[in-house]
C-alpha cells in the first residue's frame, strides 16, 4: 500500500563511524579521477561563473524559497541536466549549511564534472546506469542515512533529454527520503548544441526558480510509475 509504514521502511540514521565503515566496503574500482594539480585551471572558471551568476536577477516565490531553505531533514534534489549551471548558484545562496552528494558518472568526463562540483562545495558519488550504478546507489543511500542530501539529474549523464532513469526513482523508493524538485525558467539564455541543449542564462537576465517538495509516501511503490510521475512534475516546473 502506498505510504504504509513509511517511518519503518526509512533507512535509520547512521553514526559517522558506522558510515565510514560501511562506505569502506563500496568498491571504488573503474572510477576515473583527475590529478589534484588539474584543479588549478578550474579556479578561474569558478571565479567567472561566480561573477556571471552575480549579474542575474532571481525571481522566487515565498513557497519555493521556503522549500529551498528547508534543511530540516535529508532530501533528494532532482533537476534536469541542462540546469546544472543554475543549480551551482542554489547551493551558494540557499543551502550553504547542507552537505550534498551528487550522482556523477565514473567516466573521464565525470571526473572533470566532479572536480567542478567540488568547487561549489558539492561532493560526489560516482556511478551511472552503465558503470558502478549499484555501488553509487548504495553510497547515496548511506549518505542520506547520515543526514546529507543527494543530488541527481534523472536524464544524465548522456540523455536522452528529459528522460527519467529508473535509478533516481529507485533511490527515492529505497531511501523514503523526500524529493525536492527544482525547475528554472530564464528570460534570455543561450542553448548549447549538446544532447541536453544546456542552458546558459545571459548576463542581466531574469531567472525564475520553482521548487516543490514531494513526499516519498505520496509516490507509487512501482519504480517505473514513480519515475513517470516525477518526470511529469519536473517538466511542469520547467520552461519547456
Amino acid at each position: 500500500m502506498i505510504g504504509a509504514s513509511v517511518t519503518e521502511n526509512r533507512l535509520p540514521f547512521l553514526s559517522f563511524e558506522t558510515e565510514r565503515k560501511t562506505l569502506a566496503i563500496v568498491p571504488q574500482n573503474h572510477v576515473h579521477k583527475i590529478h589534484p594539480l588539474y584543479f588549478l585551471p578550474l579556479l578561474p572558471l569558478r571565479i567567472i561563473i561566480w561573477l556571471w551568476m552575480r549579474t542575474l536577477r532571481y525571481k522566487i516565490s515565498d513557497e519555493s524559497r521556503a522549500a529551498l531553505t528547508d534543511i530540516s531533514e535529508p532530501s533528494i534534489l532532482l533537476f534536469w541536466h541542462n540546469r546544472l549551471l543554475i543549480i551551482s548558484e542554489i547551493f551558494q545562496r540557499f543551502r550553504r549549511r547542507r552537505h550534498a552528494y551528487a550522482l556523477i558518472s565514473a567516466s573521464k568526463d565525470g571526473a572533470w564534472l566532479a572536480a567542478f562540483c567540488a568547487l561549489f562545495r558539492v561532493r560526489n558519488a560516482r556511478g551511472s546506469s552503465s558503470r558502478r550504478g549499484s555501488a553509487a546507489l548504495k553510497e547515496l543511500l548511506m549518505r542520506l542515512s547520515s543526514g546529507n542530501d543527494a543530488v541527481v539529474t534523472p536524464d544524465g549523464p548522456r540523455g536522452p533529454i528529459y528522460s527519467f532513469k529508473p535509478g533516481a526513482a529507485a533511490l527515492v523508493q529505497r531511501s523514503q527520503a523526500r524529493v525536492l524538485l527544482i525547475g528554472s525558467c530564464s528570460s534570455r539564455a543561450w542553448r548549447l548544441k549538446s544532447w541536453d541543449r544546456f542552458f546558459i542564462p545571459l548576463p542581466f537576465s531574469t531567472v525564475e526558480l520553482i521548487c516543490k517538495f514531494v513526499p516519498a509516501a505520496d509516490l507509487p511503490s512501482e519504480i517505473n510509475e514513480c519515475a513517470e510521475i516525477l518526470k511529469k512534475k519536473l517538466l511542469e516546473i520547467s520552461d519547456e
